[in-house]
């Protein structure tokens, strides 16, 4: 294995951790935003008010986004057991 394809392997695996973690981020992010601004205009100061809204929204989007996630997954496992094969030979 040379240093090119240590570093296609690496590059894959952030591309592959960022895409699988990107819908839920997006999701967090934007509930946070959402209560943030609500919170500001009712002038509520509660800790959970900001969590509860989080968990829920995530619980969702793993419901909806899970199956996508895990094929991405597996596309990756599949891949990098196929380049374990072909270092092994």
């Amino acid at each position: 294995m040379d240093g090119n394809m240590v570093i296609y392997l690496g590059r894959h695996m952030l591309e592959t951790a960022l895409l699988v973690a990107a819908p839920l981020l997006i999701v967090c992010i934007s509930v946070g935003i959402i209560v943030s601004i609500l919170q500001a205009v009712t002038s509520i100061k509660d800790m959970t008010l900001t969590i509860i809204p989080k968990l829920i929204a995530m619980a969702a989007a793993t419901l909806i986004f899970g199956g996508w996630m895990l094929e991405v997954l597996l596309k990756f496992t599949n891949e990098m057991f196929g380049v374990m094969q072909t270092i092994g030979h």
